[in-house]
């Protein structure tokens, strides 16, 4: 433990964003007012509007059961690229995060994909003015919008093979809802781009303090127990010299406070991970070659991943199924897709290799 935290910064530094090498960014930065967070119930319901990433992008709103705090919304959104095909993907965002990659769509385009993306409950597009950001007690919350998102995909949509890719907190979910979801025919094939498998601390913290967060969540659920460290999110933004540009009011330097049920939630998912799991789809894990501590060596944070041990992805990763494939980016970041180059591509190239090697075309179903 250091100072009043029960969780380091160190521990906690998440997420990220940036476009291909010399690619311009489709939209300048953006930053969300009352009338685009508060739609009235009719648009939530089914239409399509345009997203703010603006022409290409469309959303639709997805409501979902209230909770304590009131209304709650997640956001499914497409890519509207011509060529359609019968095949789609699901991109799910990690912890203070929301989807902004287009670089990672114009890829599954180009490989033959349709592309969507979510952004869960109290992320991003989905958050409300009442509501905790990024708040929810358990991981299988997400069940609901994941859920939706597939059958909308498939059913209204007309996919018949989805691939879901997670990143960092992201892919903690996607694994477990995956799990659940085994022998339904959902999810065909399941990308992890450095999912969140184990807490990035010592072993008195990820034992002695996860005890304590258990307990402080039941009592005081919204205590903060931690906060993000800002080296990685200064290090991707354009505004900070990175080469990435998105909404500092969604996904801000410093995130937001980590709050005890939050993280209880999580450590509840990562315990269940680890005892084993069950997905009966193909899974690729990818994640960086290295970990660093940017307060110890801050020239590594542009080619190591600074928020999570990938040791700990690695040691974890084959407990996820019965076929996993494992793959090391060497230079990569936390989120491989907006790592430098050449550890970007190196990354597309090997998710591309894997996609034509595992993901089935187009069934009848």
């Amino acid at each position: 433990m250091t100072g009043d935290t029960l969780v380091t910064p160190a521990l906690l530094r998440m997420n990220g964003g940036r476009p291909a090498q010399g690619a311009p960014l489709r939209a300048a930065r953006w930053e969300p007012d009352r009338e685009d967070q508060d739609l009235t119930h009719a648009q939530q319901q089914d239409d399509y509007r345009e997203d703010v990433l603006g022409p290409g992008y469309e959303v639709r709103t997805l409501p979902l059961r209230p909770d304590d705090e009131g209304e709650v919304v997640a956001t499914l959104i497409r890519s509207t690229v011509p060529g359609g095909s019968r095949r789609a993907v699901l991109y799910v965002h990690g912890f203070v995060d929301y989807f902004f990659q287009t670089h990672l769509a114009d890829a599954w385009h180009d490989a033959g994909f349709d592309f969507y993306a979510v952004d869960l409950r109290k992320y991003g597009r989905s958050l409300r003015e009442h509501q905790t950001p990024n708040y929810i007690t358990s991981l299988e919350d997400y069940d609901e919008e994941l859920d939706e998102a597939a059958r909308i995909i498939r059913e209204d949509e007309g996919h018949d093979v989805l691939v879901v890719m997670g990143h960092s907190t992201g892919g903690l979910a996607t694994s477990l809802w995956a799990h659940r979801r085994r022998g339904r025919g959902i999810v065909d094939a399941l990308v992890l781009n450095s999912p969140w498998f184990d807490l990035n601390a010592s072993l008195f913290q990820r034992t002695v303090g996860t005890a304590a967060v258990h307990r402080i969540g039941t009592l005081r659920p919204r205590t903060v127990v931690g906060r993000l460290g800002t080296s990685y999110g200064h290090y991707l933004h354009r505004e900070t010299g990175g080469e990435w540009d998105y909404s500092l009011t969604w996904k801000p330097h410093g995130g937001f406070p980590v709050v005890a049920a939050w993280l209880a939630g999580v450590r509840r998912g990562h315990a269940e991970l680890s005892r084993g799991l069950a997905i009966d789809c193909p899974v690729l894990v990818a994640c960086s070659d290295a970990t660093s501590n940017p307060a110890k060596e801050p020239a590594r944070v542009s080619s190591t991943d600074v928020v999570l041990d990938v040791a700990h992805i690695a040691r974890r990763a084959p407990g996820l199924g019965r076929l996993v494939t494992v793959v090391r980016i060497a230079g990569g970041i936390h989120d491989l897709t907006l790592s430098p180059e050449p550890a970007r591509s190196t990354f597309f190239t090997e998710l591309a290799r894997w996609q034509e090697a595992y993901v089935p075309a187009s069934l009848d179903r």
